[in-house]
C-alpha cells in the first residue's frame, strides 16, 4: 500500500453500458491471503482538522488491527486544508504502513469520497467523519453484509431501532424532520441519510458514482437515493452516537443545500432523466418468487392501504368532531367521509396501487366514490340504529363510527382492489 500523497484527478469509472446482470444476491468477495490489495478502504475526509486527524487515524488504525480479519487501507482525504491537516496526514502515512493521504484541492465531503472510492481497488469501500461521533464497534457489522453478499450498501443510522444518542435537541428535531421530508419528497426508505458512518460495494459504487451530480454533503443522500430506485439493498446498523460539540458544520447553509439537492433529484427523477431503469436492470435484485395461491403484491399493498387508512380515519375523525359542534350527526359524517374519502382514493391510487398519471384519474375517483357510498351507508345506518334504541353520548356515537369505519375499510379495500384498480383494466 502506498504512504506517499496523492494529488487526485478523477478518472472515468465504469461505464453504465457494461454488462451487469440482475440477482439474487451479490457474490461474496473473495479474499486471497497472498493478494497485497486492501479488503477494505476507510475513508476519512478531512477540512482543516489538524486537532482531530491524528487521534482518529491512530484510533481507526488499531481497532481494525484488533477486529478486522483482512487486509485494510485508511485513506486521509484532504480537502483543501489551510491549516497542518495535510502535514500530520503525510506524517501518519510514512509512520504507518495502512495509511495513505489524498490531497484535493477543493473542498467538498462528496467530491473526496467520489475520488478516493473511484479510484480504490479495495472491495468494500467505507468512510467515517474523523469526530468518531460513531462508537467503531459498528464497523464490522457495517461491512460484513457487503463482504458476504448479503446487502449492496450500508449505513449507521441514528433513527433505527437499538440506536443509543446523545445530542442535543435543536440536532434531534433537524435530522428527523429531514428524513421526513426525504420520505415525503422522495419516497426514501432508509432513516437515516447524513450520518457519517457508510460503506459501499466497490462493484456498486462503480455503476452509481458516475451518476451522482452532488460534491458536497448531499452526496450520501442523492447515492441512497439512486440505490434504492435501482432495486439495491440498503443495510441499516444501529449505532452508538455521541454529538460532537466542537462541529463547524454550517446548519444553515447545509439545510438550504440540501433542499436544493432534494429539489433537483426530484426533477430528474420525475423527468426520466436519470438511467434508474437502466441501473435497476443492471444493478437490481430479484424479488424472490411469490408464494403460490397469494396474488403478487398483496402485502405491500395491504401495509399500505393500512397506513393510508389510520390516517384517513384520523383525519375523518378531526373532521367529524369540528364539525359535529354546529351540525347533526349525519350531516357531520357525510362531509367528514366526502372529504376523507376523495384524499383516500387519491392516496391509495397512488400509493398502494401505483396507478399514475391522469388517465383514468376521472374514472377511479367516480368509482371510488360508489365505494364510498357503500361506506357511507354503513357508517349512517349503524348510527341510525344507534339513535333509534337509545340517545347516546359524543363518545359512544365515536366508538361506533370507529367500529363501522373498519368494516367499511375492508370492503373498501377488497372493492379498490379487485375492481376500481384492478390491473386488467388498468391496461385498457
Amino acid at each position: 500500500m502506498t504512504t506517499t500523497t496523492t494529488q487526485f484527478e478523477p478518472q472515468p469509472t465504469a461505464g453504465l453500458h457494461q454488462p451487469f446482470g440482475r440477482r439474487v444476491s451479490a457474490p461474496a468477495v473473495r479474499v486471497d491471503p497472498r493478494d497485497p490489495t486492501p479488503v477494505l478502504d476507510v475513508v476519512v475526509p478531512v477540512h482543516n482538522e489538524q486537532h482531530d486527524l491524528e487521534p482518529c487515524v491512530r484510533r481507526l488504525r488499531q481497532h481494525l488491527l484488533e477486529t478486522f480479519p483482512y487486509r485494510f487501507q485508511i485513506t486521509v482525504a484532504d480537502n483543501a486544508s489551510t491549516d497542518a491537516t495535510l502535514t500530520i496526514a503525510q506524517q501518519l502515512a510514512r509512520e504507518l504502513p495502512e495509511v495513505t493521504v489524498v490531497h484535493l484541492a477543493q473542498k467538498g465531503r462528496g467530491r473526496a469520497l467520489r475520488a478516493v472510492w473511484s479510484a480504490s481497488p479495495a472491495a468494500v469501500l467505507a468512510y467515517l467523519d474523523v469526530d468518531l461521533s460513531t462508537d467503531l464497534a459498528a464497523l464490522l457489522p457495517l461491512v460484513a453484509p457487503l463482504l458476504s453478499g448479503h446487502s449492496d450498501l450500508a449505513i449507521g443510522s441514528r433513527l433505527a431501532r437499538g440506536s443509543q444518542v446523545v445530542r442535543g435537541p435543536k440536532r434531534e428535531v433537524i435530522s428527523r424532520c429531514y428524513n421526513l421530508l426525504l420520505r415525503g419528497t422522495l419516497a426514501a426508505r432508509f432513516t437515516d441519510a447524513q450520518c457519517g458512518f457508510k460503506a459501499i460495494r466497490r462493484d456498486v459504487a462503480q455503476r452509481l458514482l458516475p451518476v451522482v451530480e452532488d460534491t458536497g454533503w448531499f452526496f450520501d443522500t442523492e447515492l441512497l437515493v439512486l440505490a434504492e430506485r435501482a432495486g439495491l439493498r440498503i443495510h441499516e446498523v444501529p449505532v452508538d452516537w455521541v454529538d460532537d460539540p466542537d462541529s463547524r458544520v454550517d446548519i444553515v447553509a447545509t439545510a438550504l443545500a440540501d433542499l436544493r439537492g432534494i429539489a433537483r433529484l426530484g426533477k430528474a427523477l420525475a423527468t426520466g432523466a436519470l438511467p434508474v431503469s437502466q441501473l435497476r436492470a443492471q444493478l437490481g435484485r430479484d424479488a424472490p418468487a411469490p408464494a403460490p395461491d397469494v396474488p403478487a403484491g398483496l402485502p405491500r399493498q395491504l401495509v399500505r392501504f393500512a397506513a393510508i387508512g389510520l390516517a384517513s380515519t384520523a383525519a375523518y375523525l378531526l373532521v367529524f368532531a369540528v364539525l359535529r359542534t354546529g351540525l347533526g350527526a349525519q350531516a357531520a359524517n357525510l362531509l367528514a367521509l366526502l372529504v376523507t374519502g376523495v384524499a383516500n382514493t387519491a392516496a391509495n391510487r397512488r400509493f398502494t396501487f401505483g396507478v399514475r398519471g391522469r388517465r383514468g384519474a376521472g374514472r377511479h375517483q367516480f368509482e371510488g366514490l360508489l365505494v364510498f357510498a357503500l361506506g357511507l351507508a354503513l357508517t349512517s345506518g349503524s348510527l341510525a340504529l344507534l339513535t333509534a334504541a337509545s340517545t347516546p353520548g359524543r363518545l359512544t356515537e365515536i366508538a361506533v363510527l370507529v367500529l363501522a369505519n373498519l368494516a367499511a375499510t375492508v370492503l373498501r379495500f377488497l372493492l379498490l382492489r379487485g375492481w376500481v384498480f384492478h390491473p386488467r383494466r388498468q391496461a385498457r
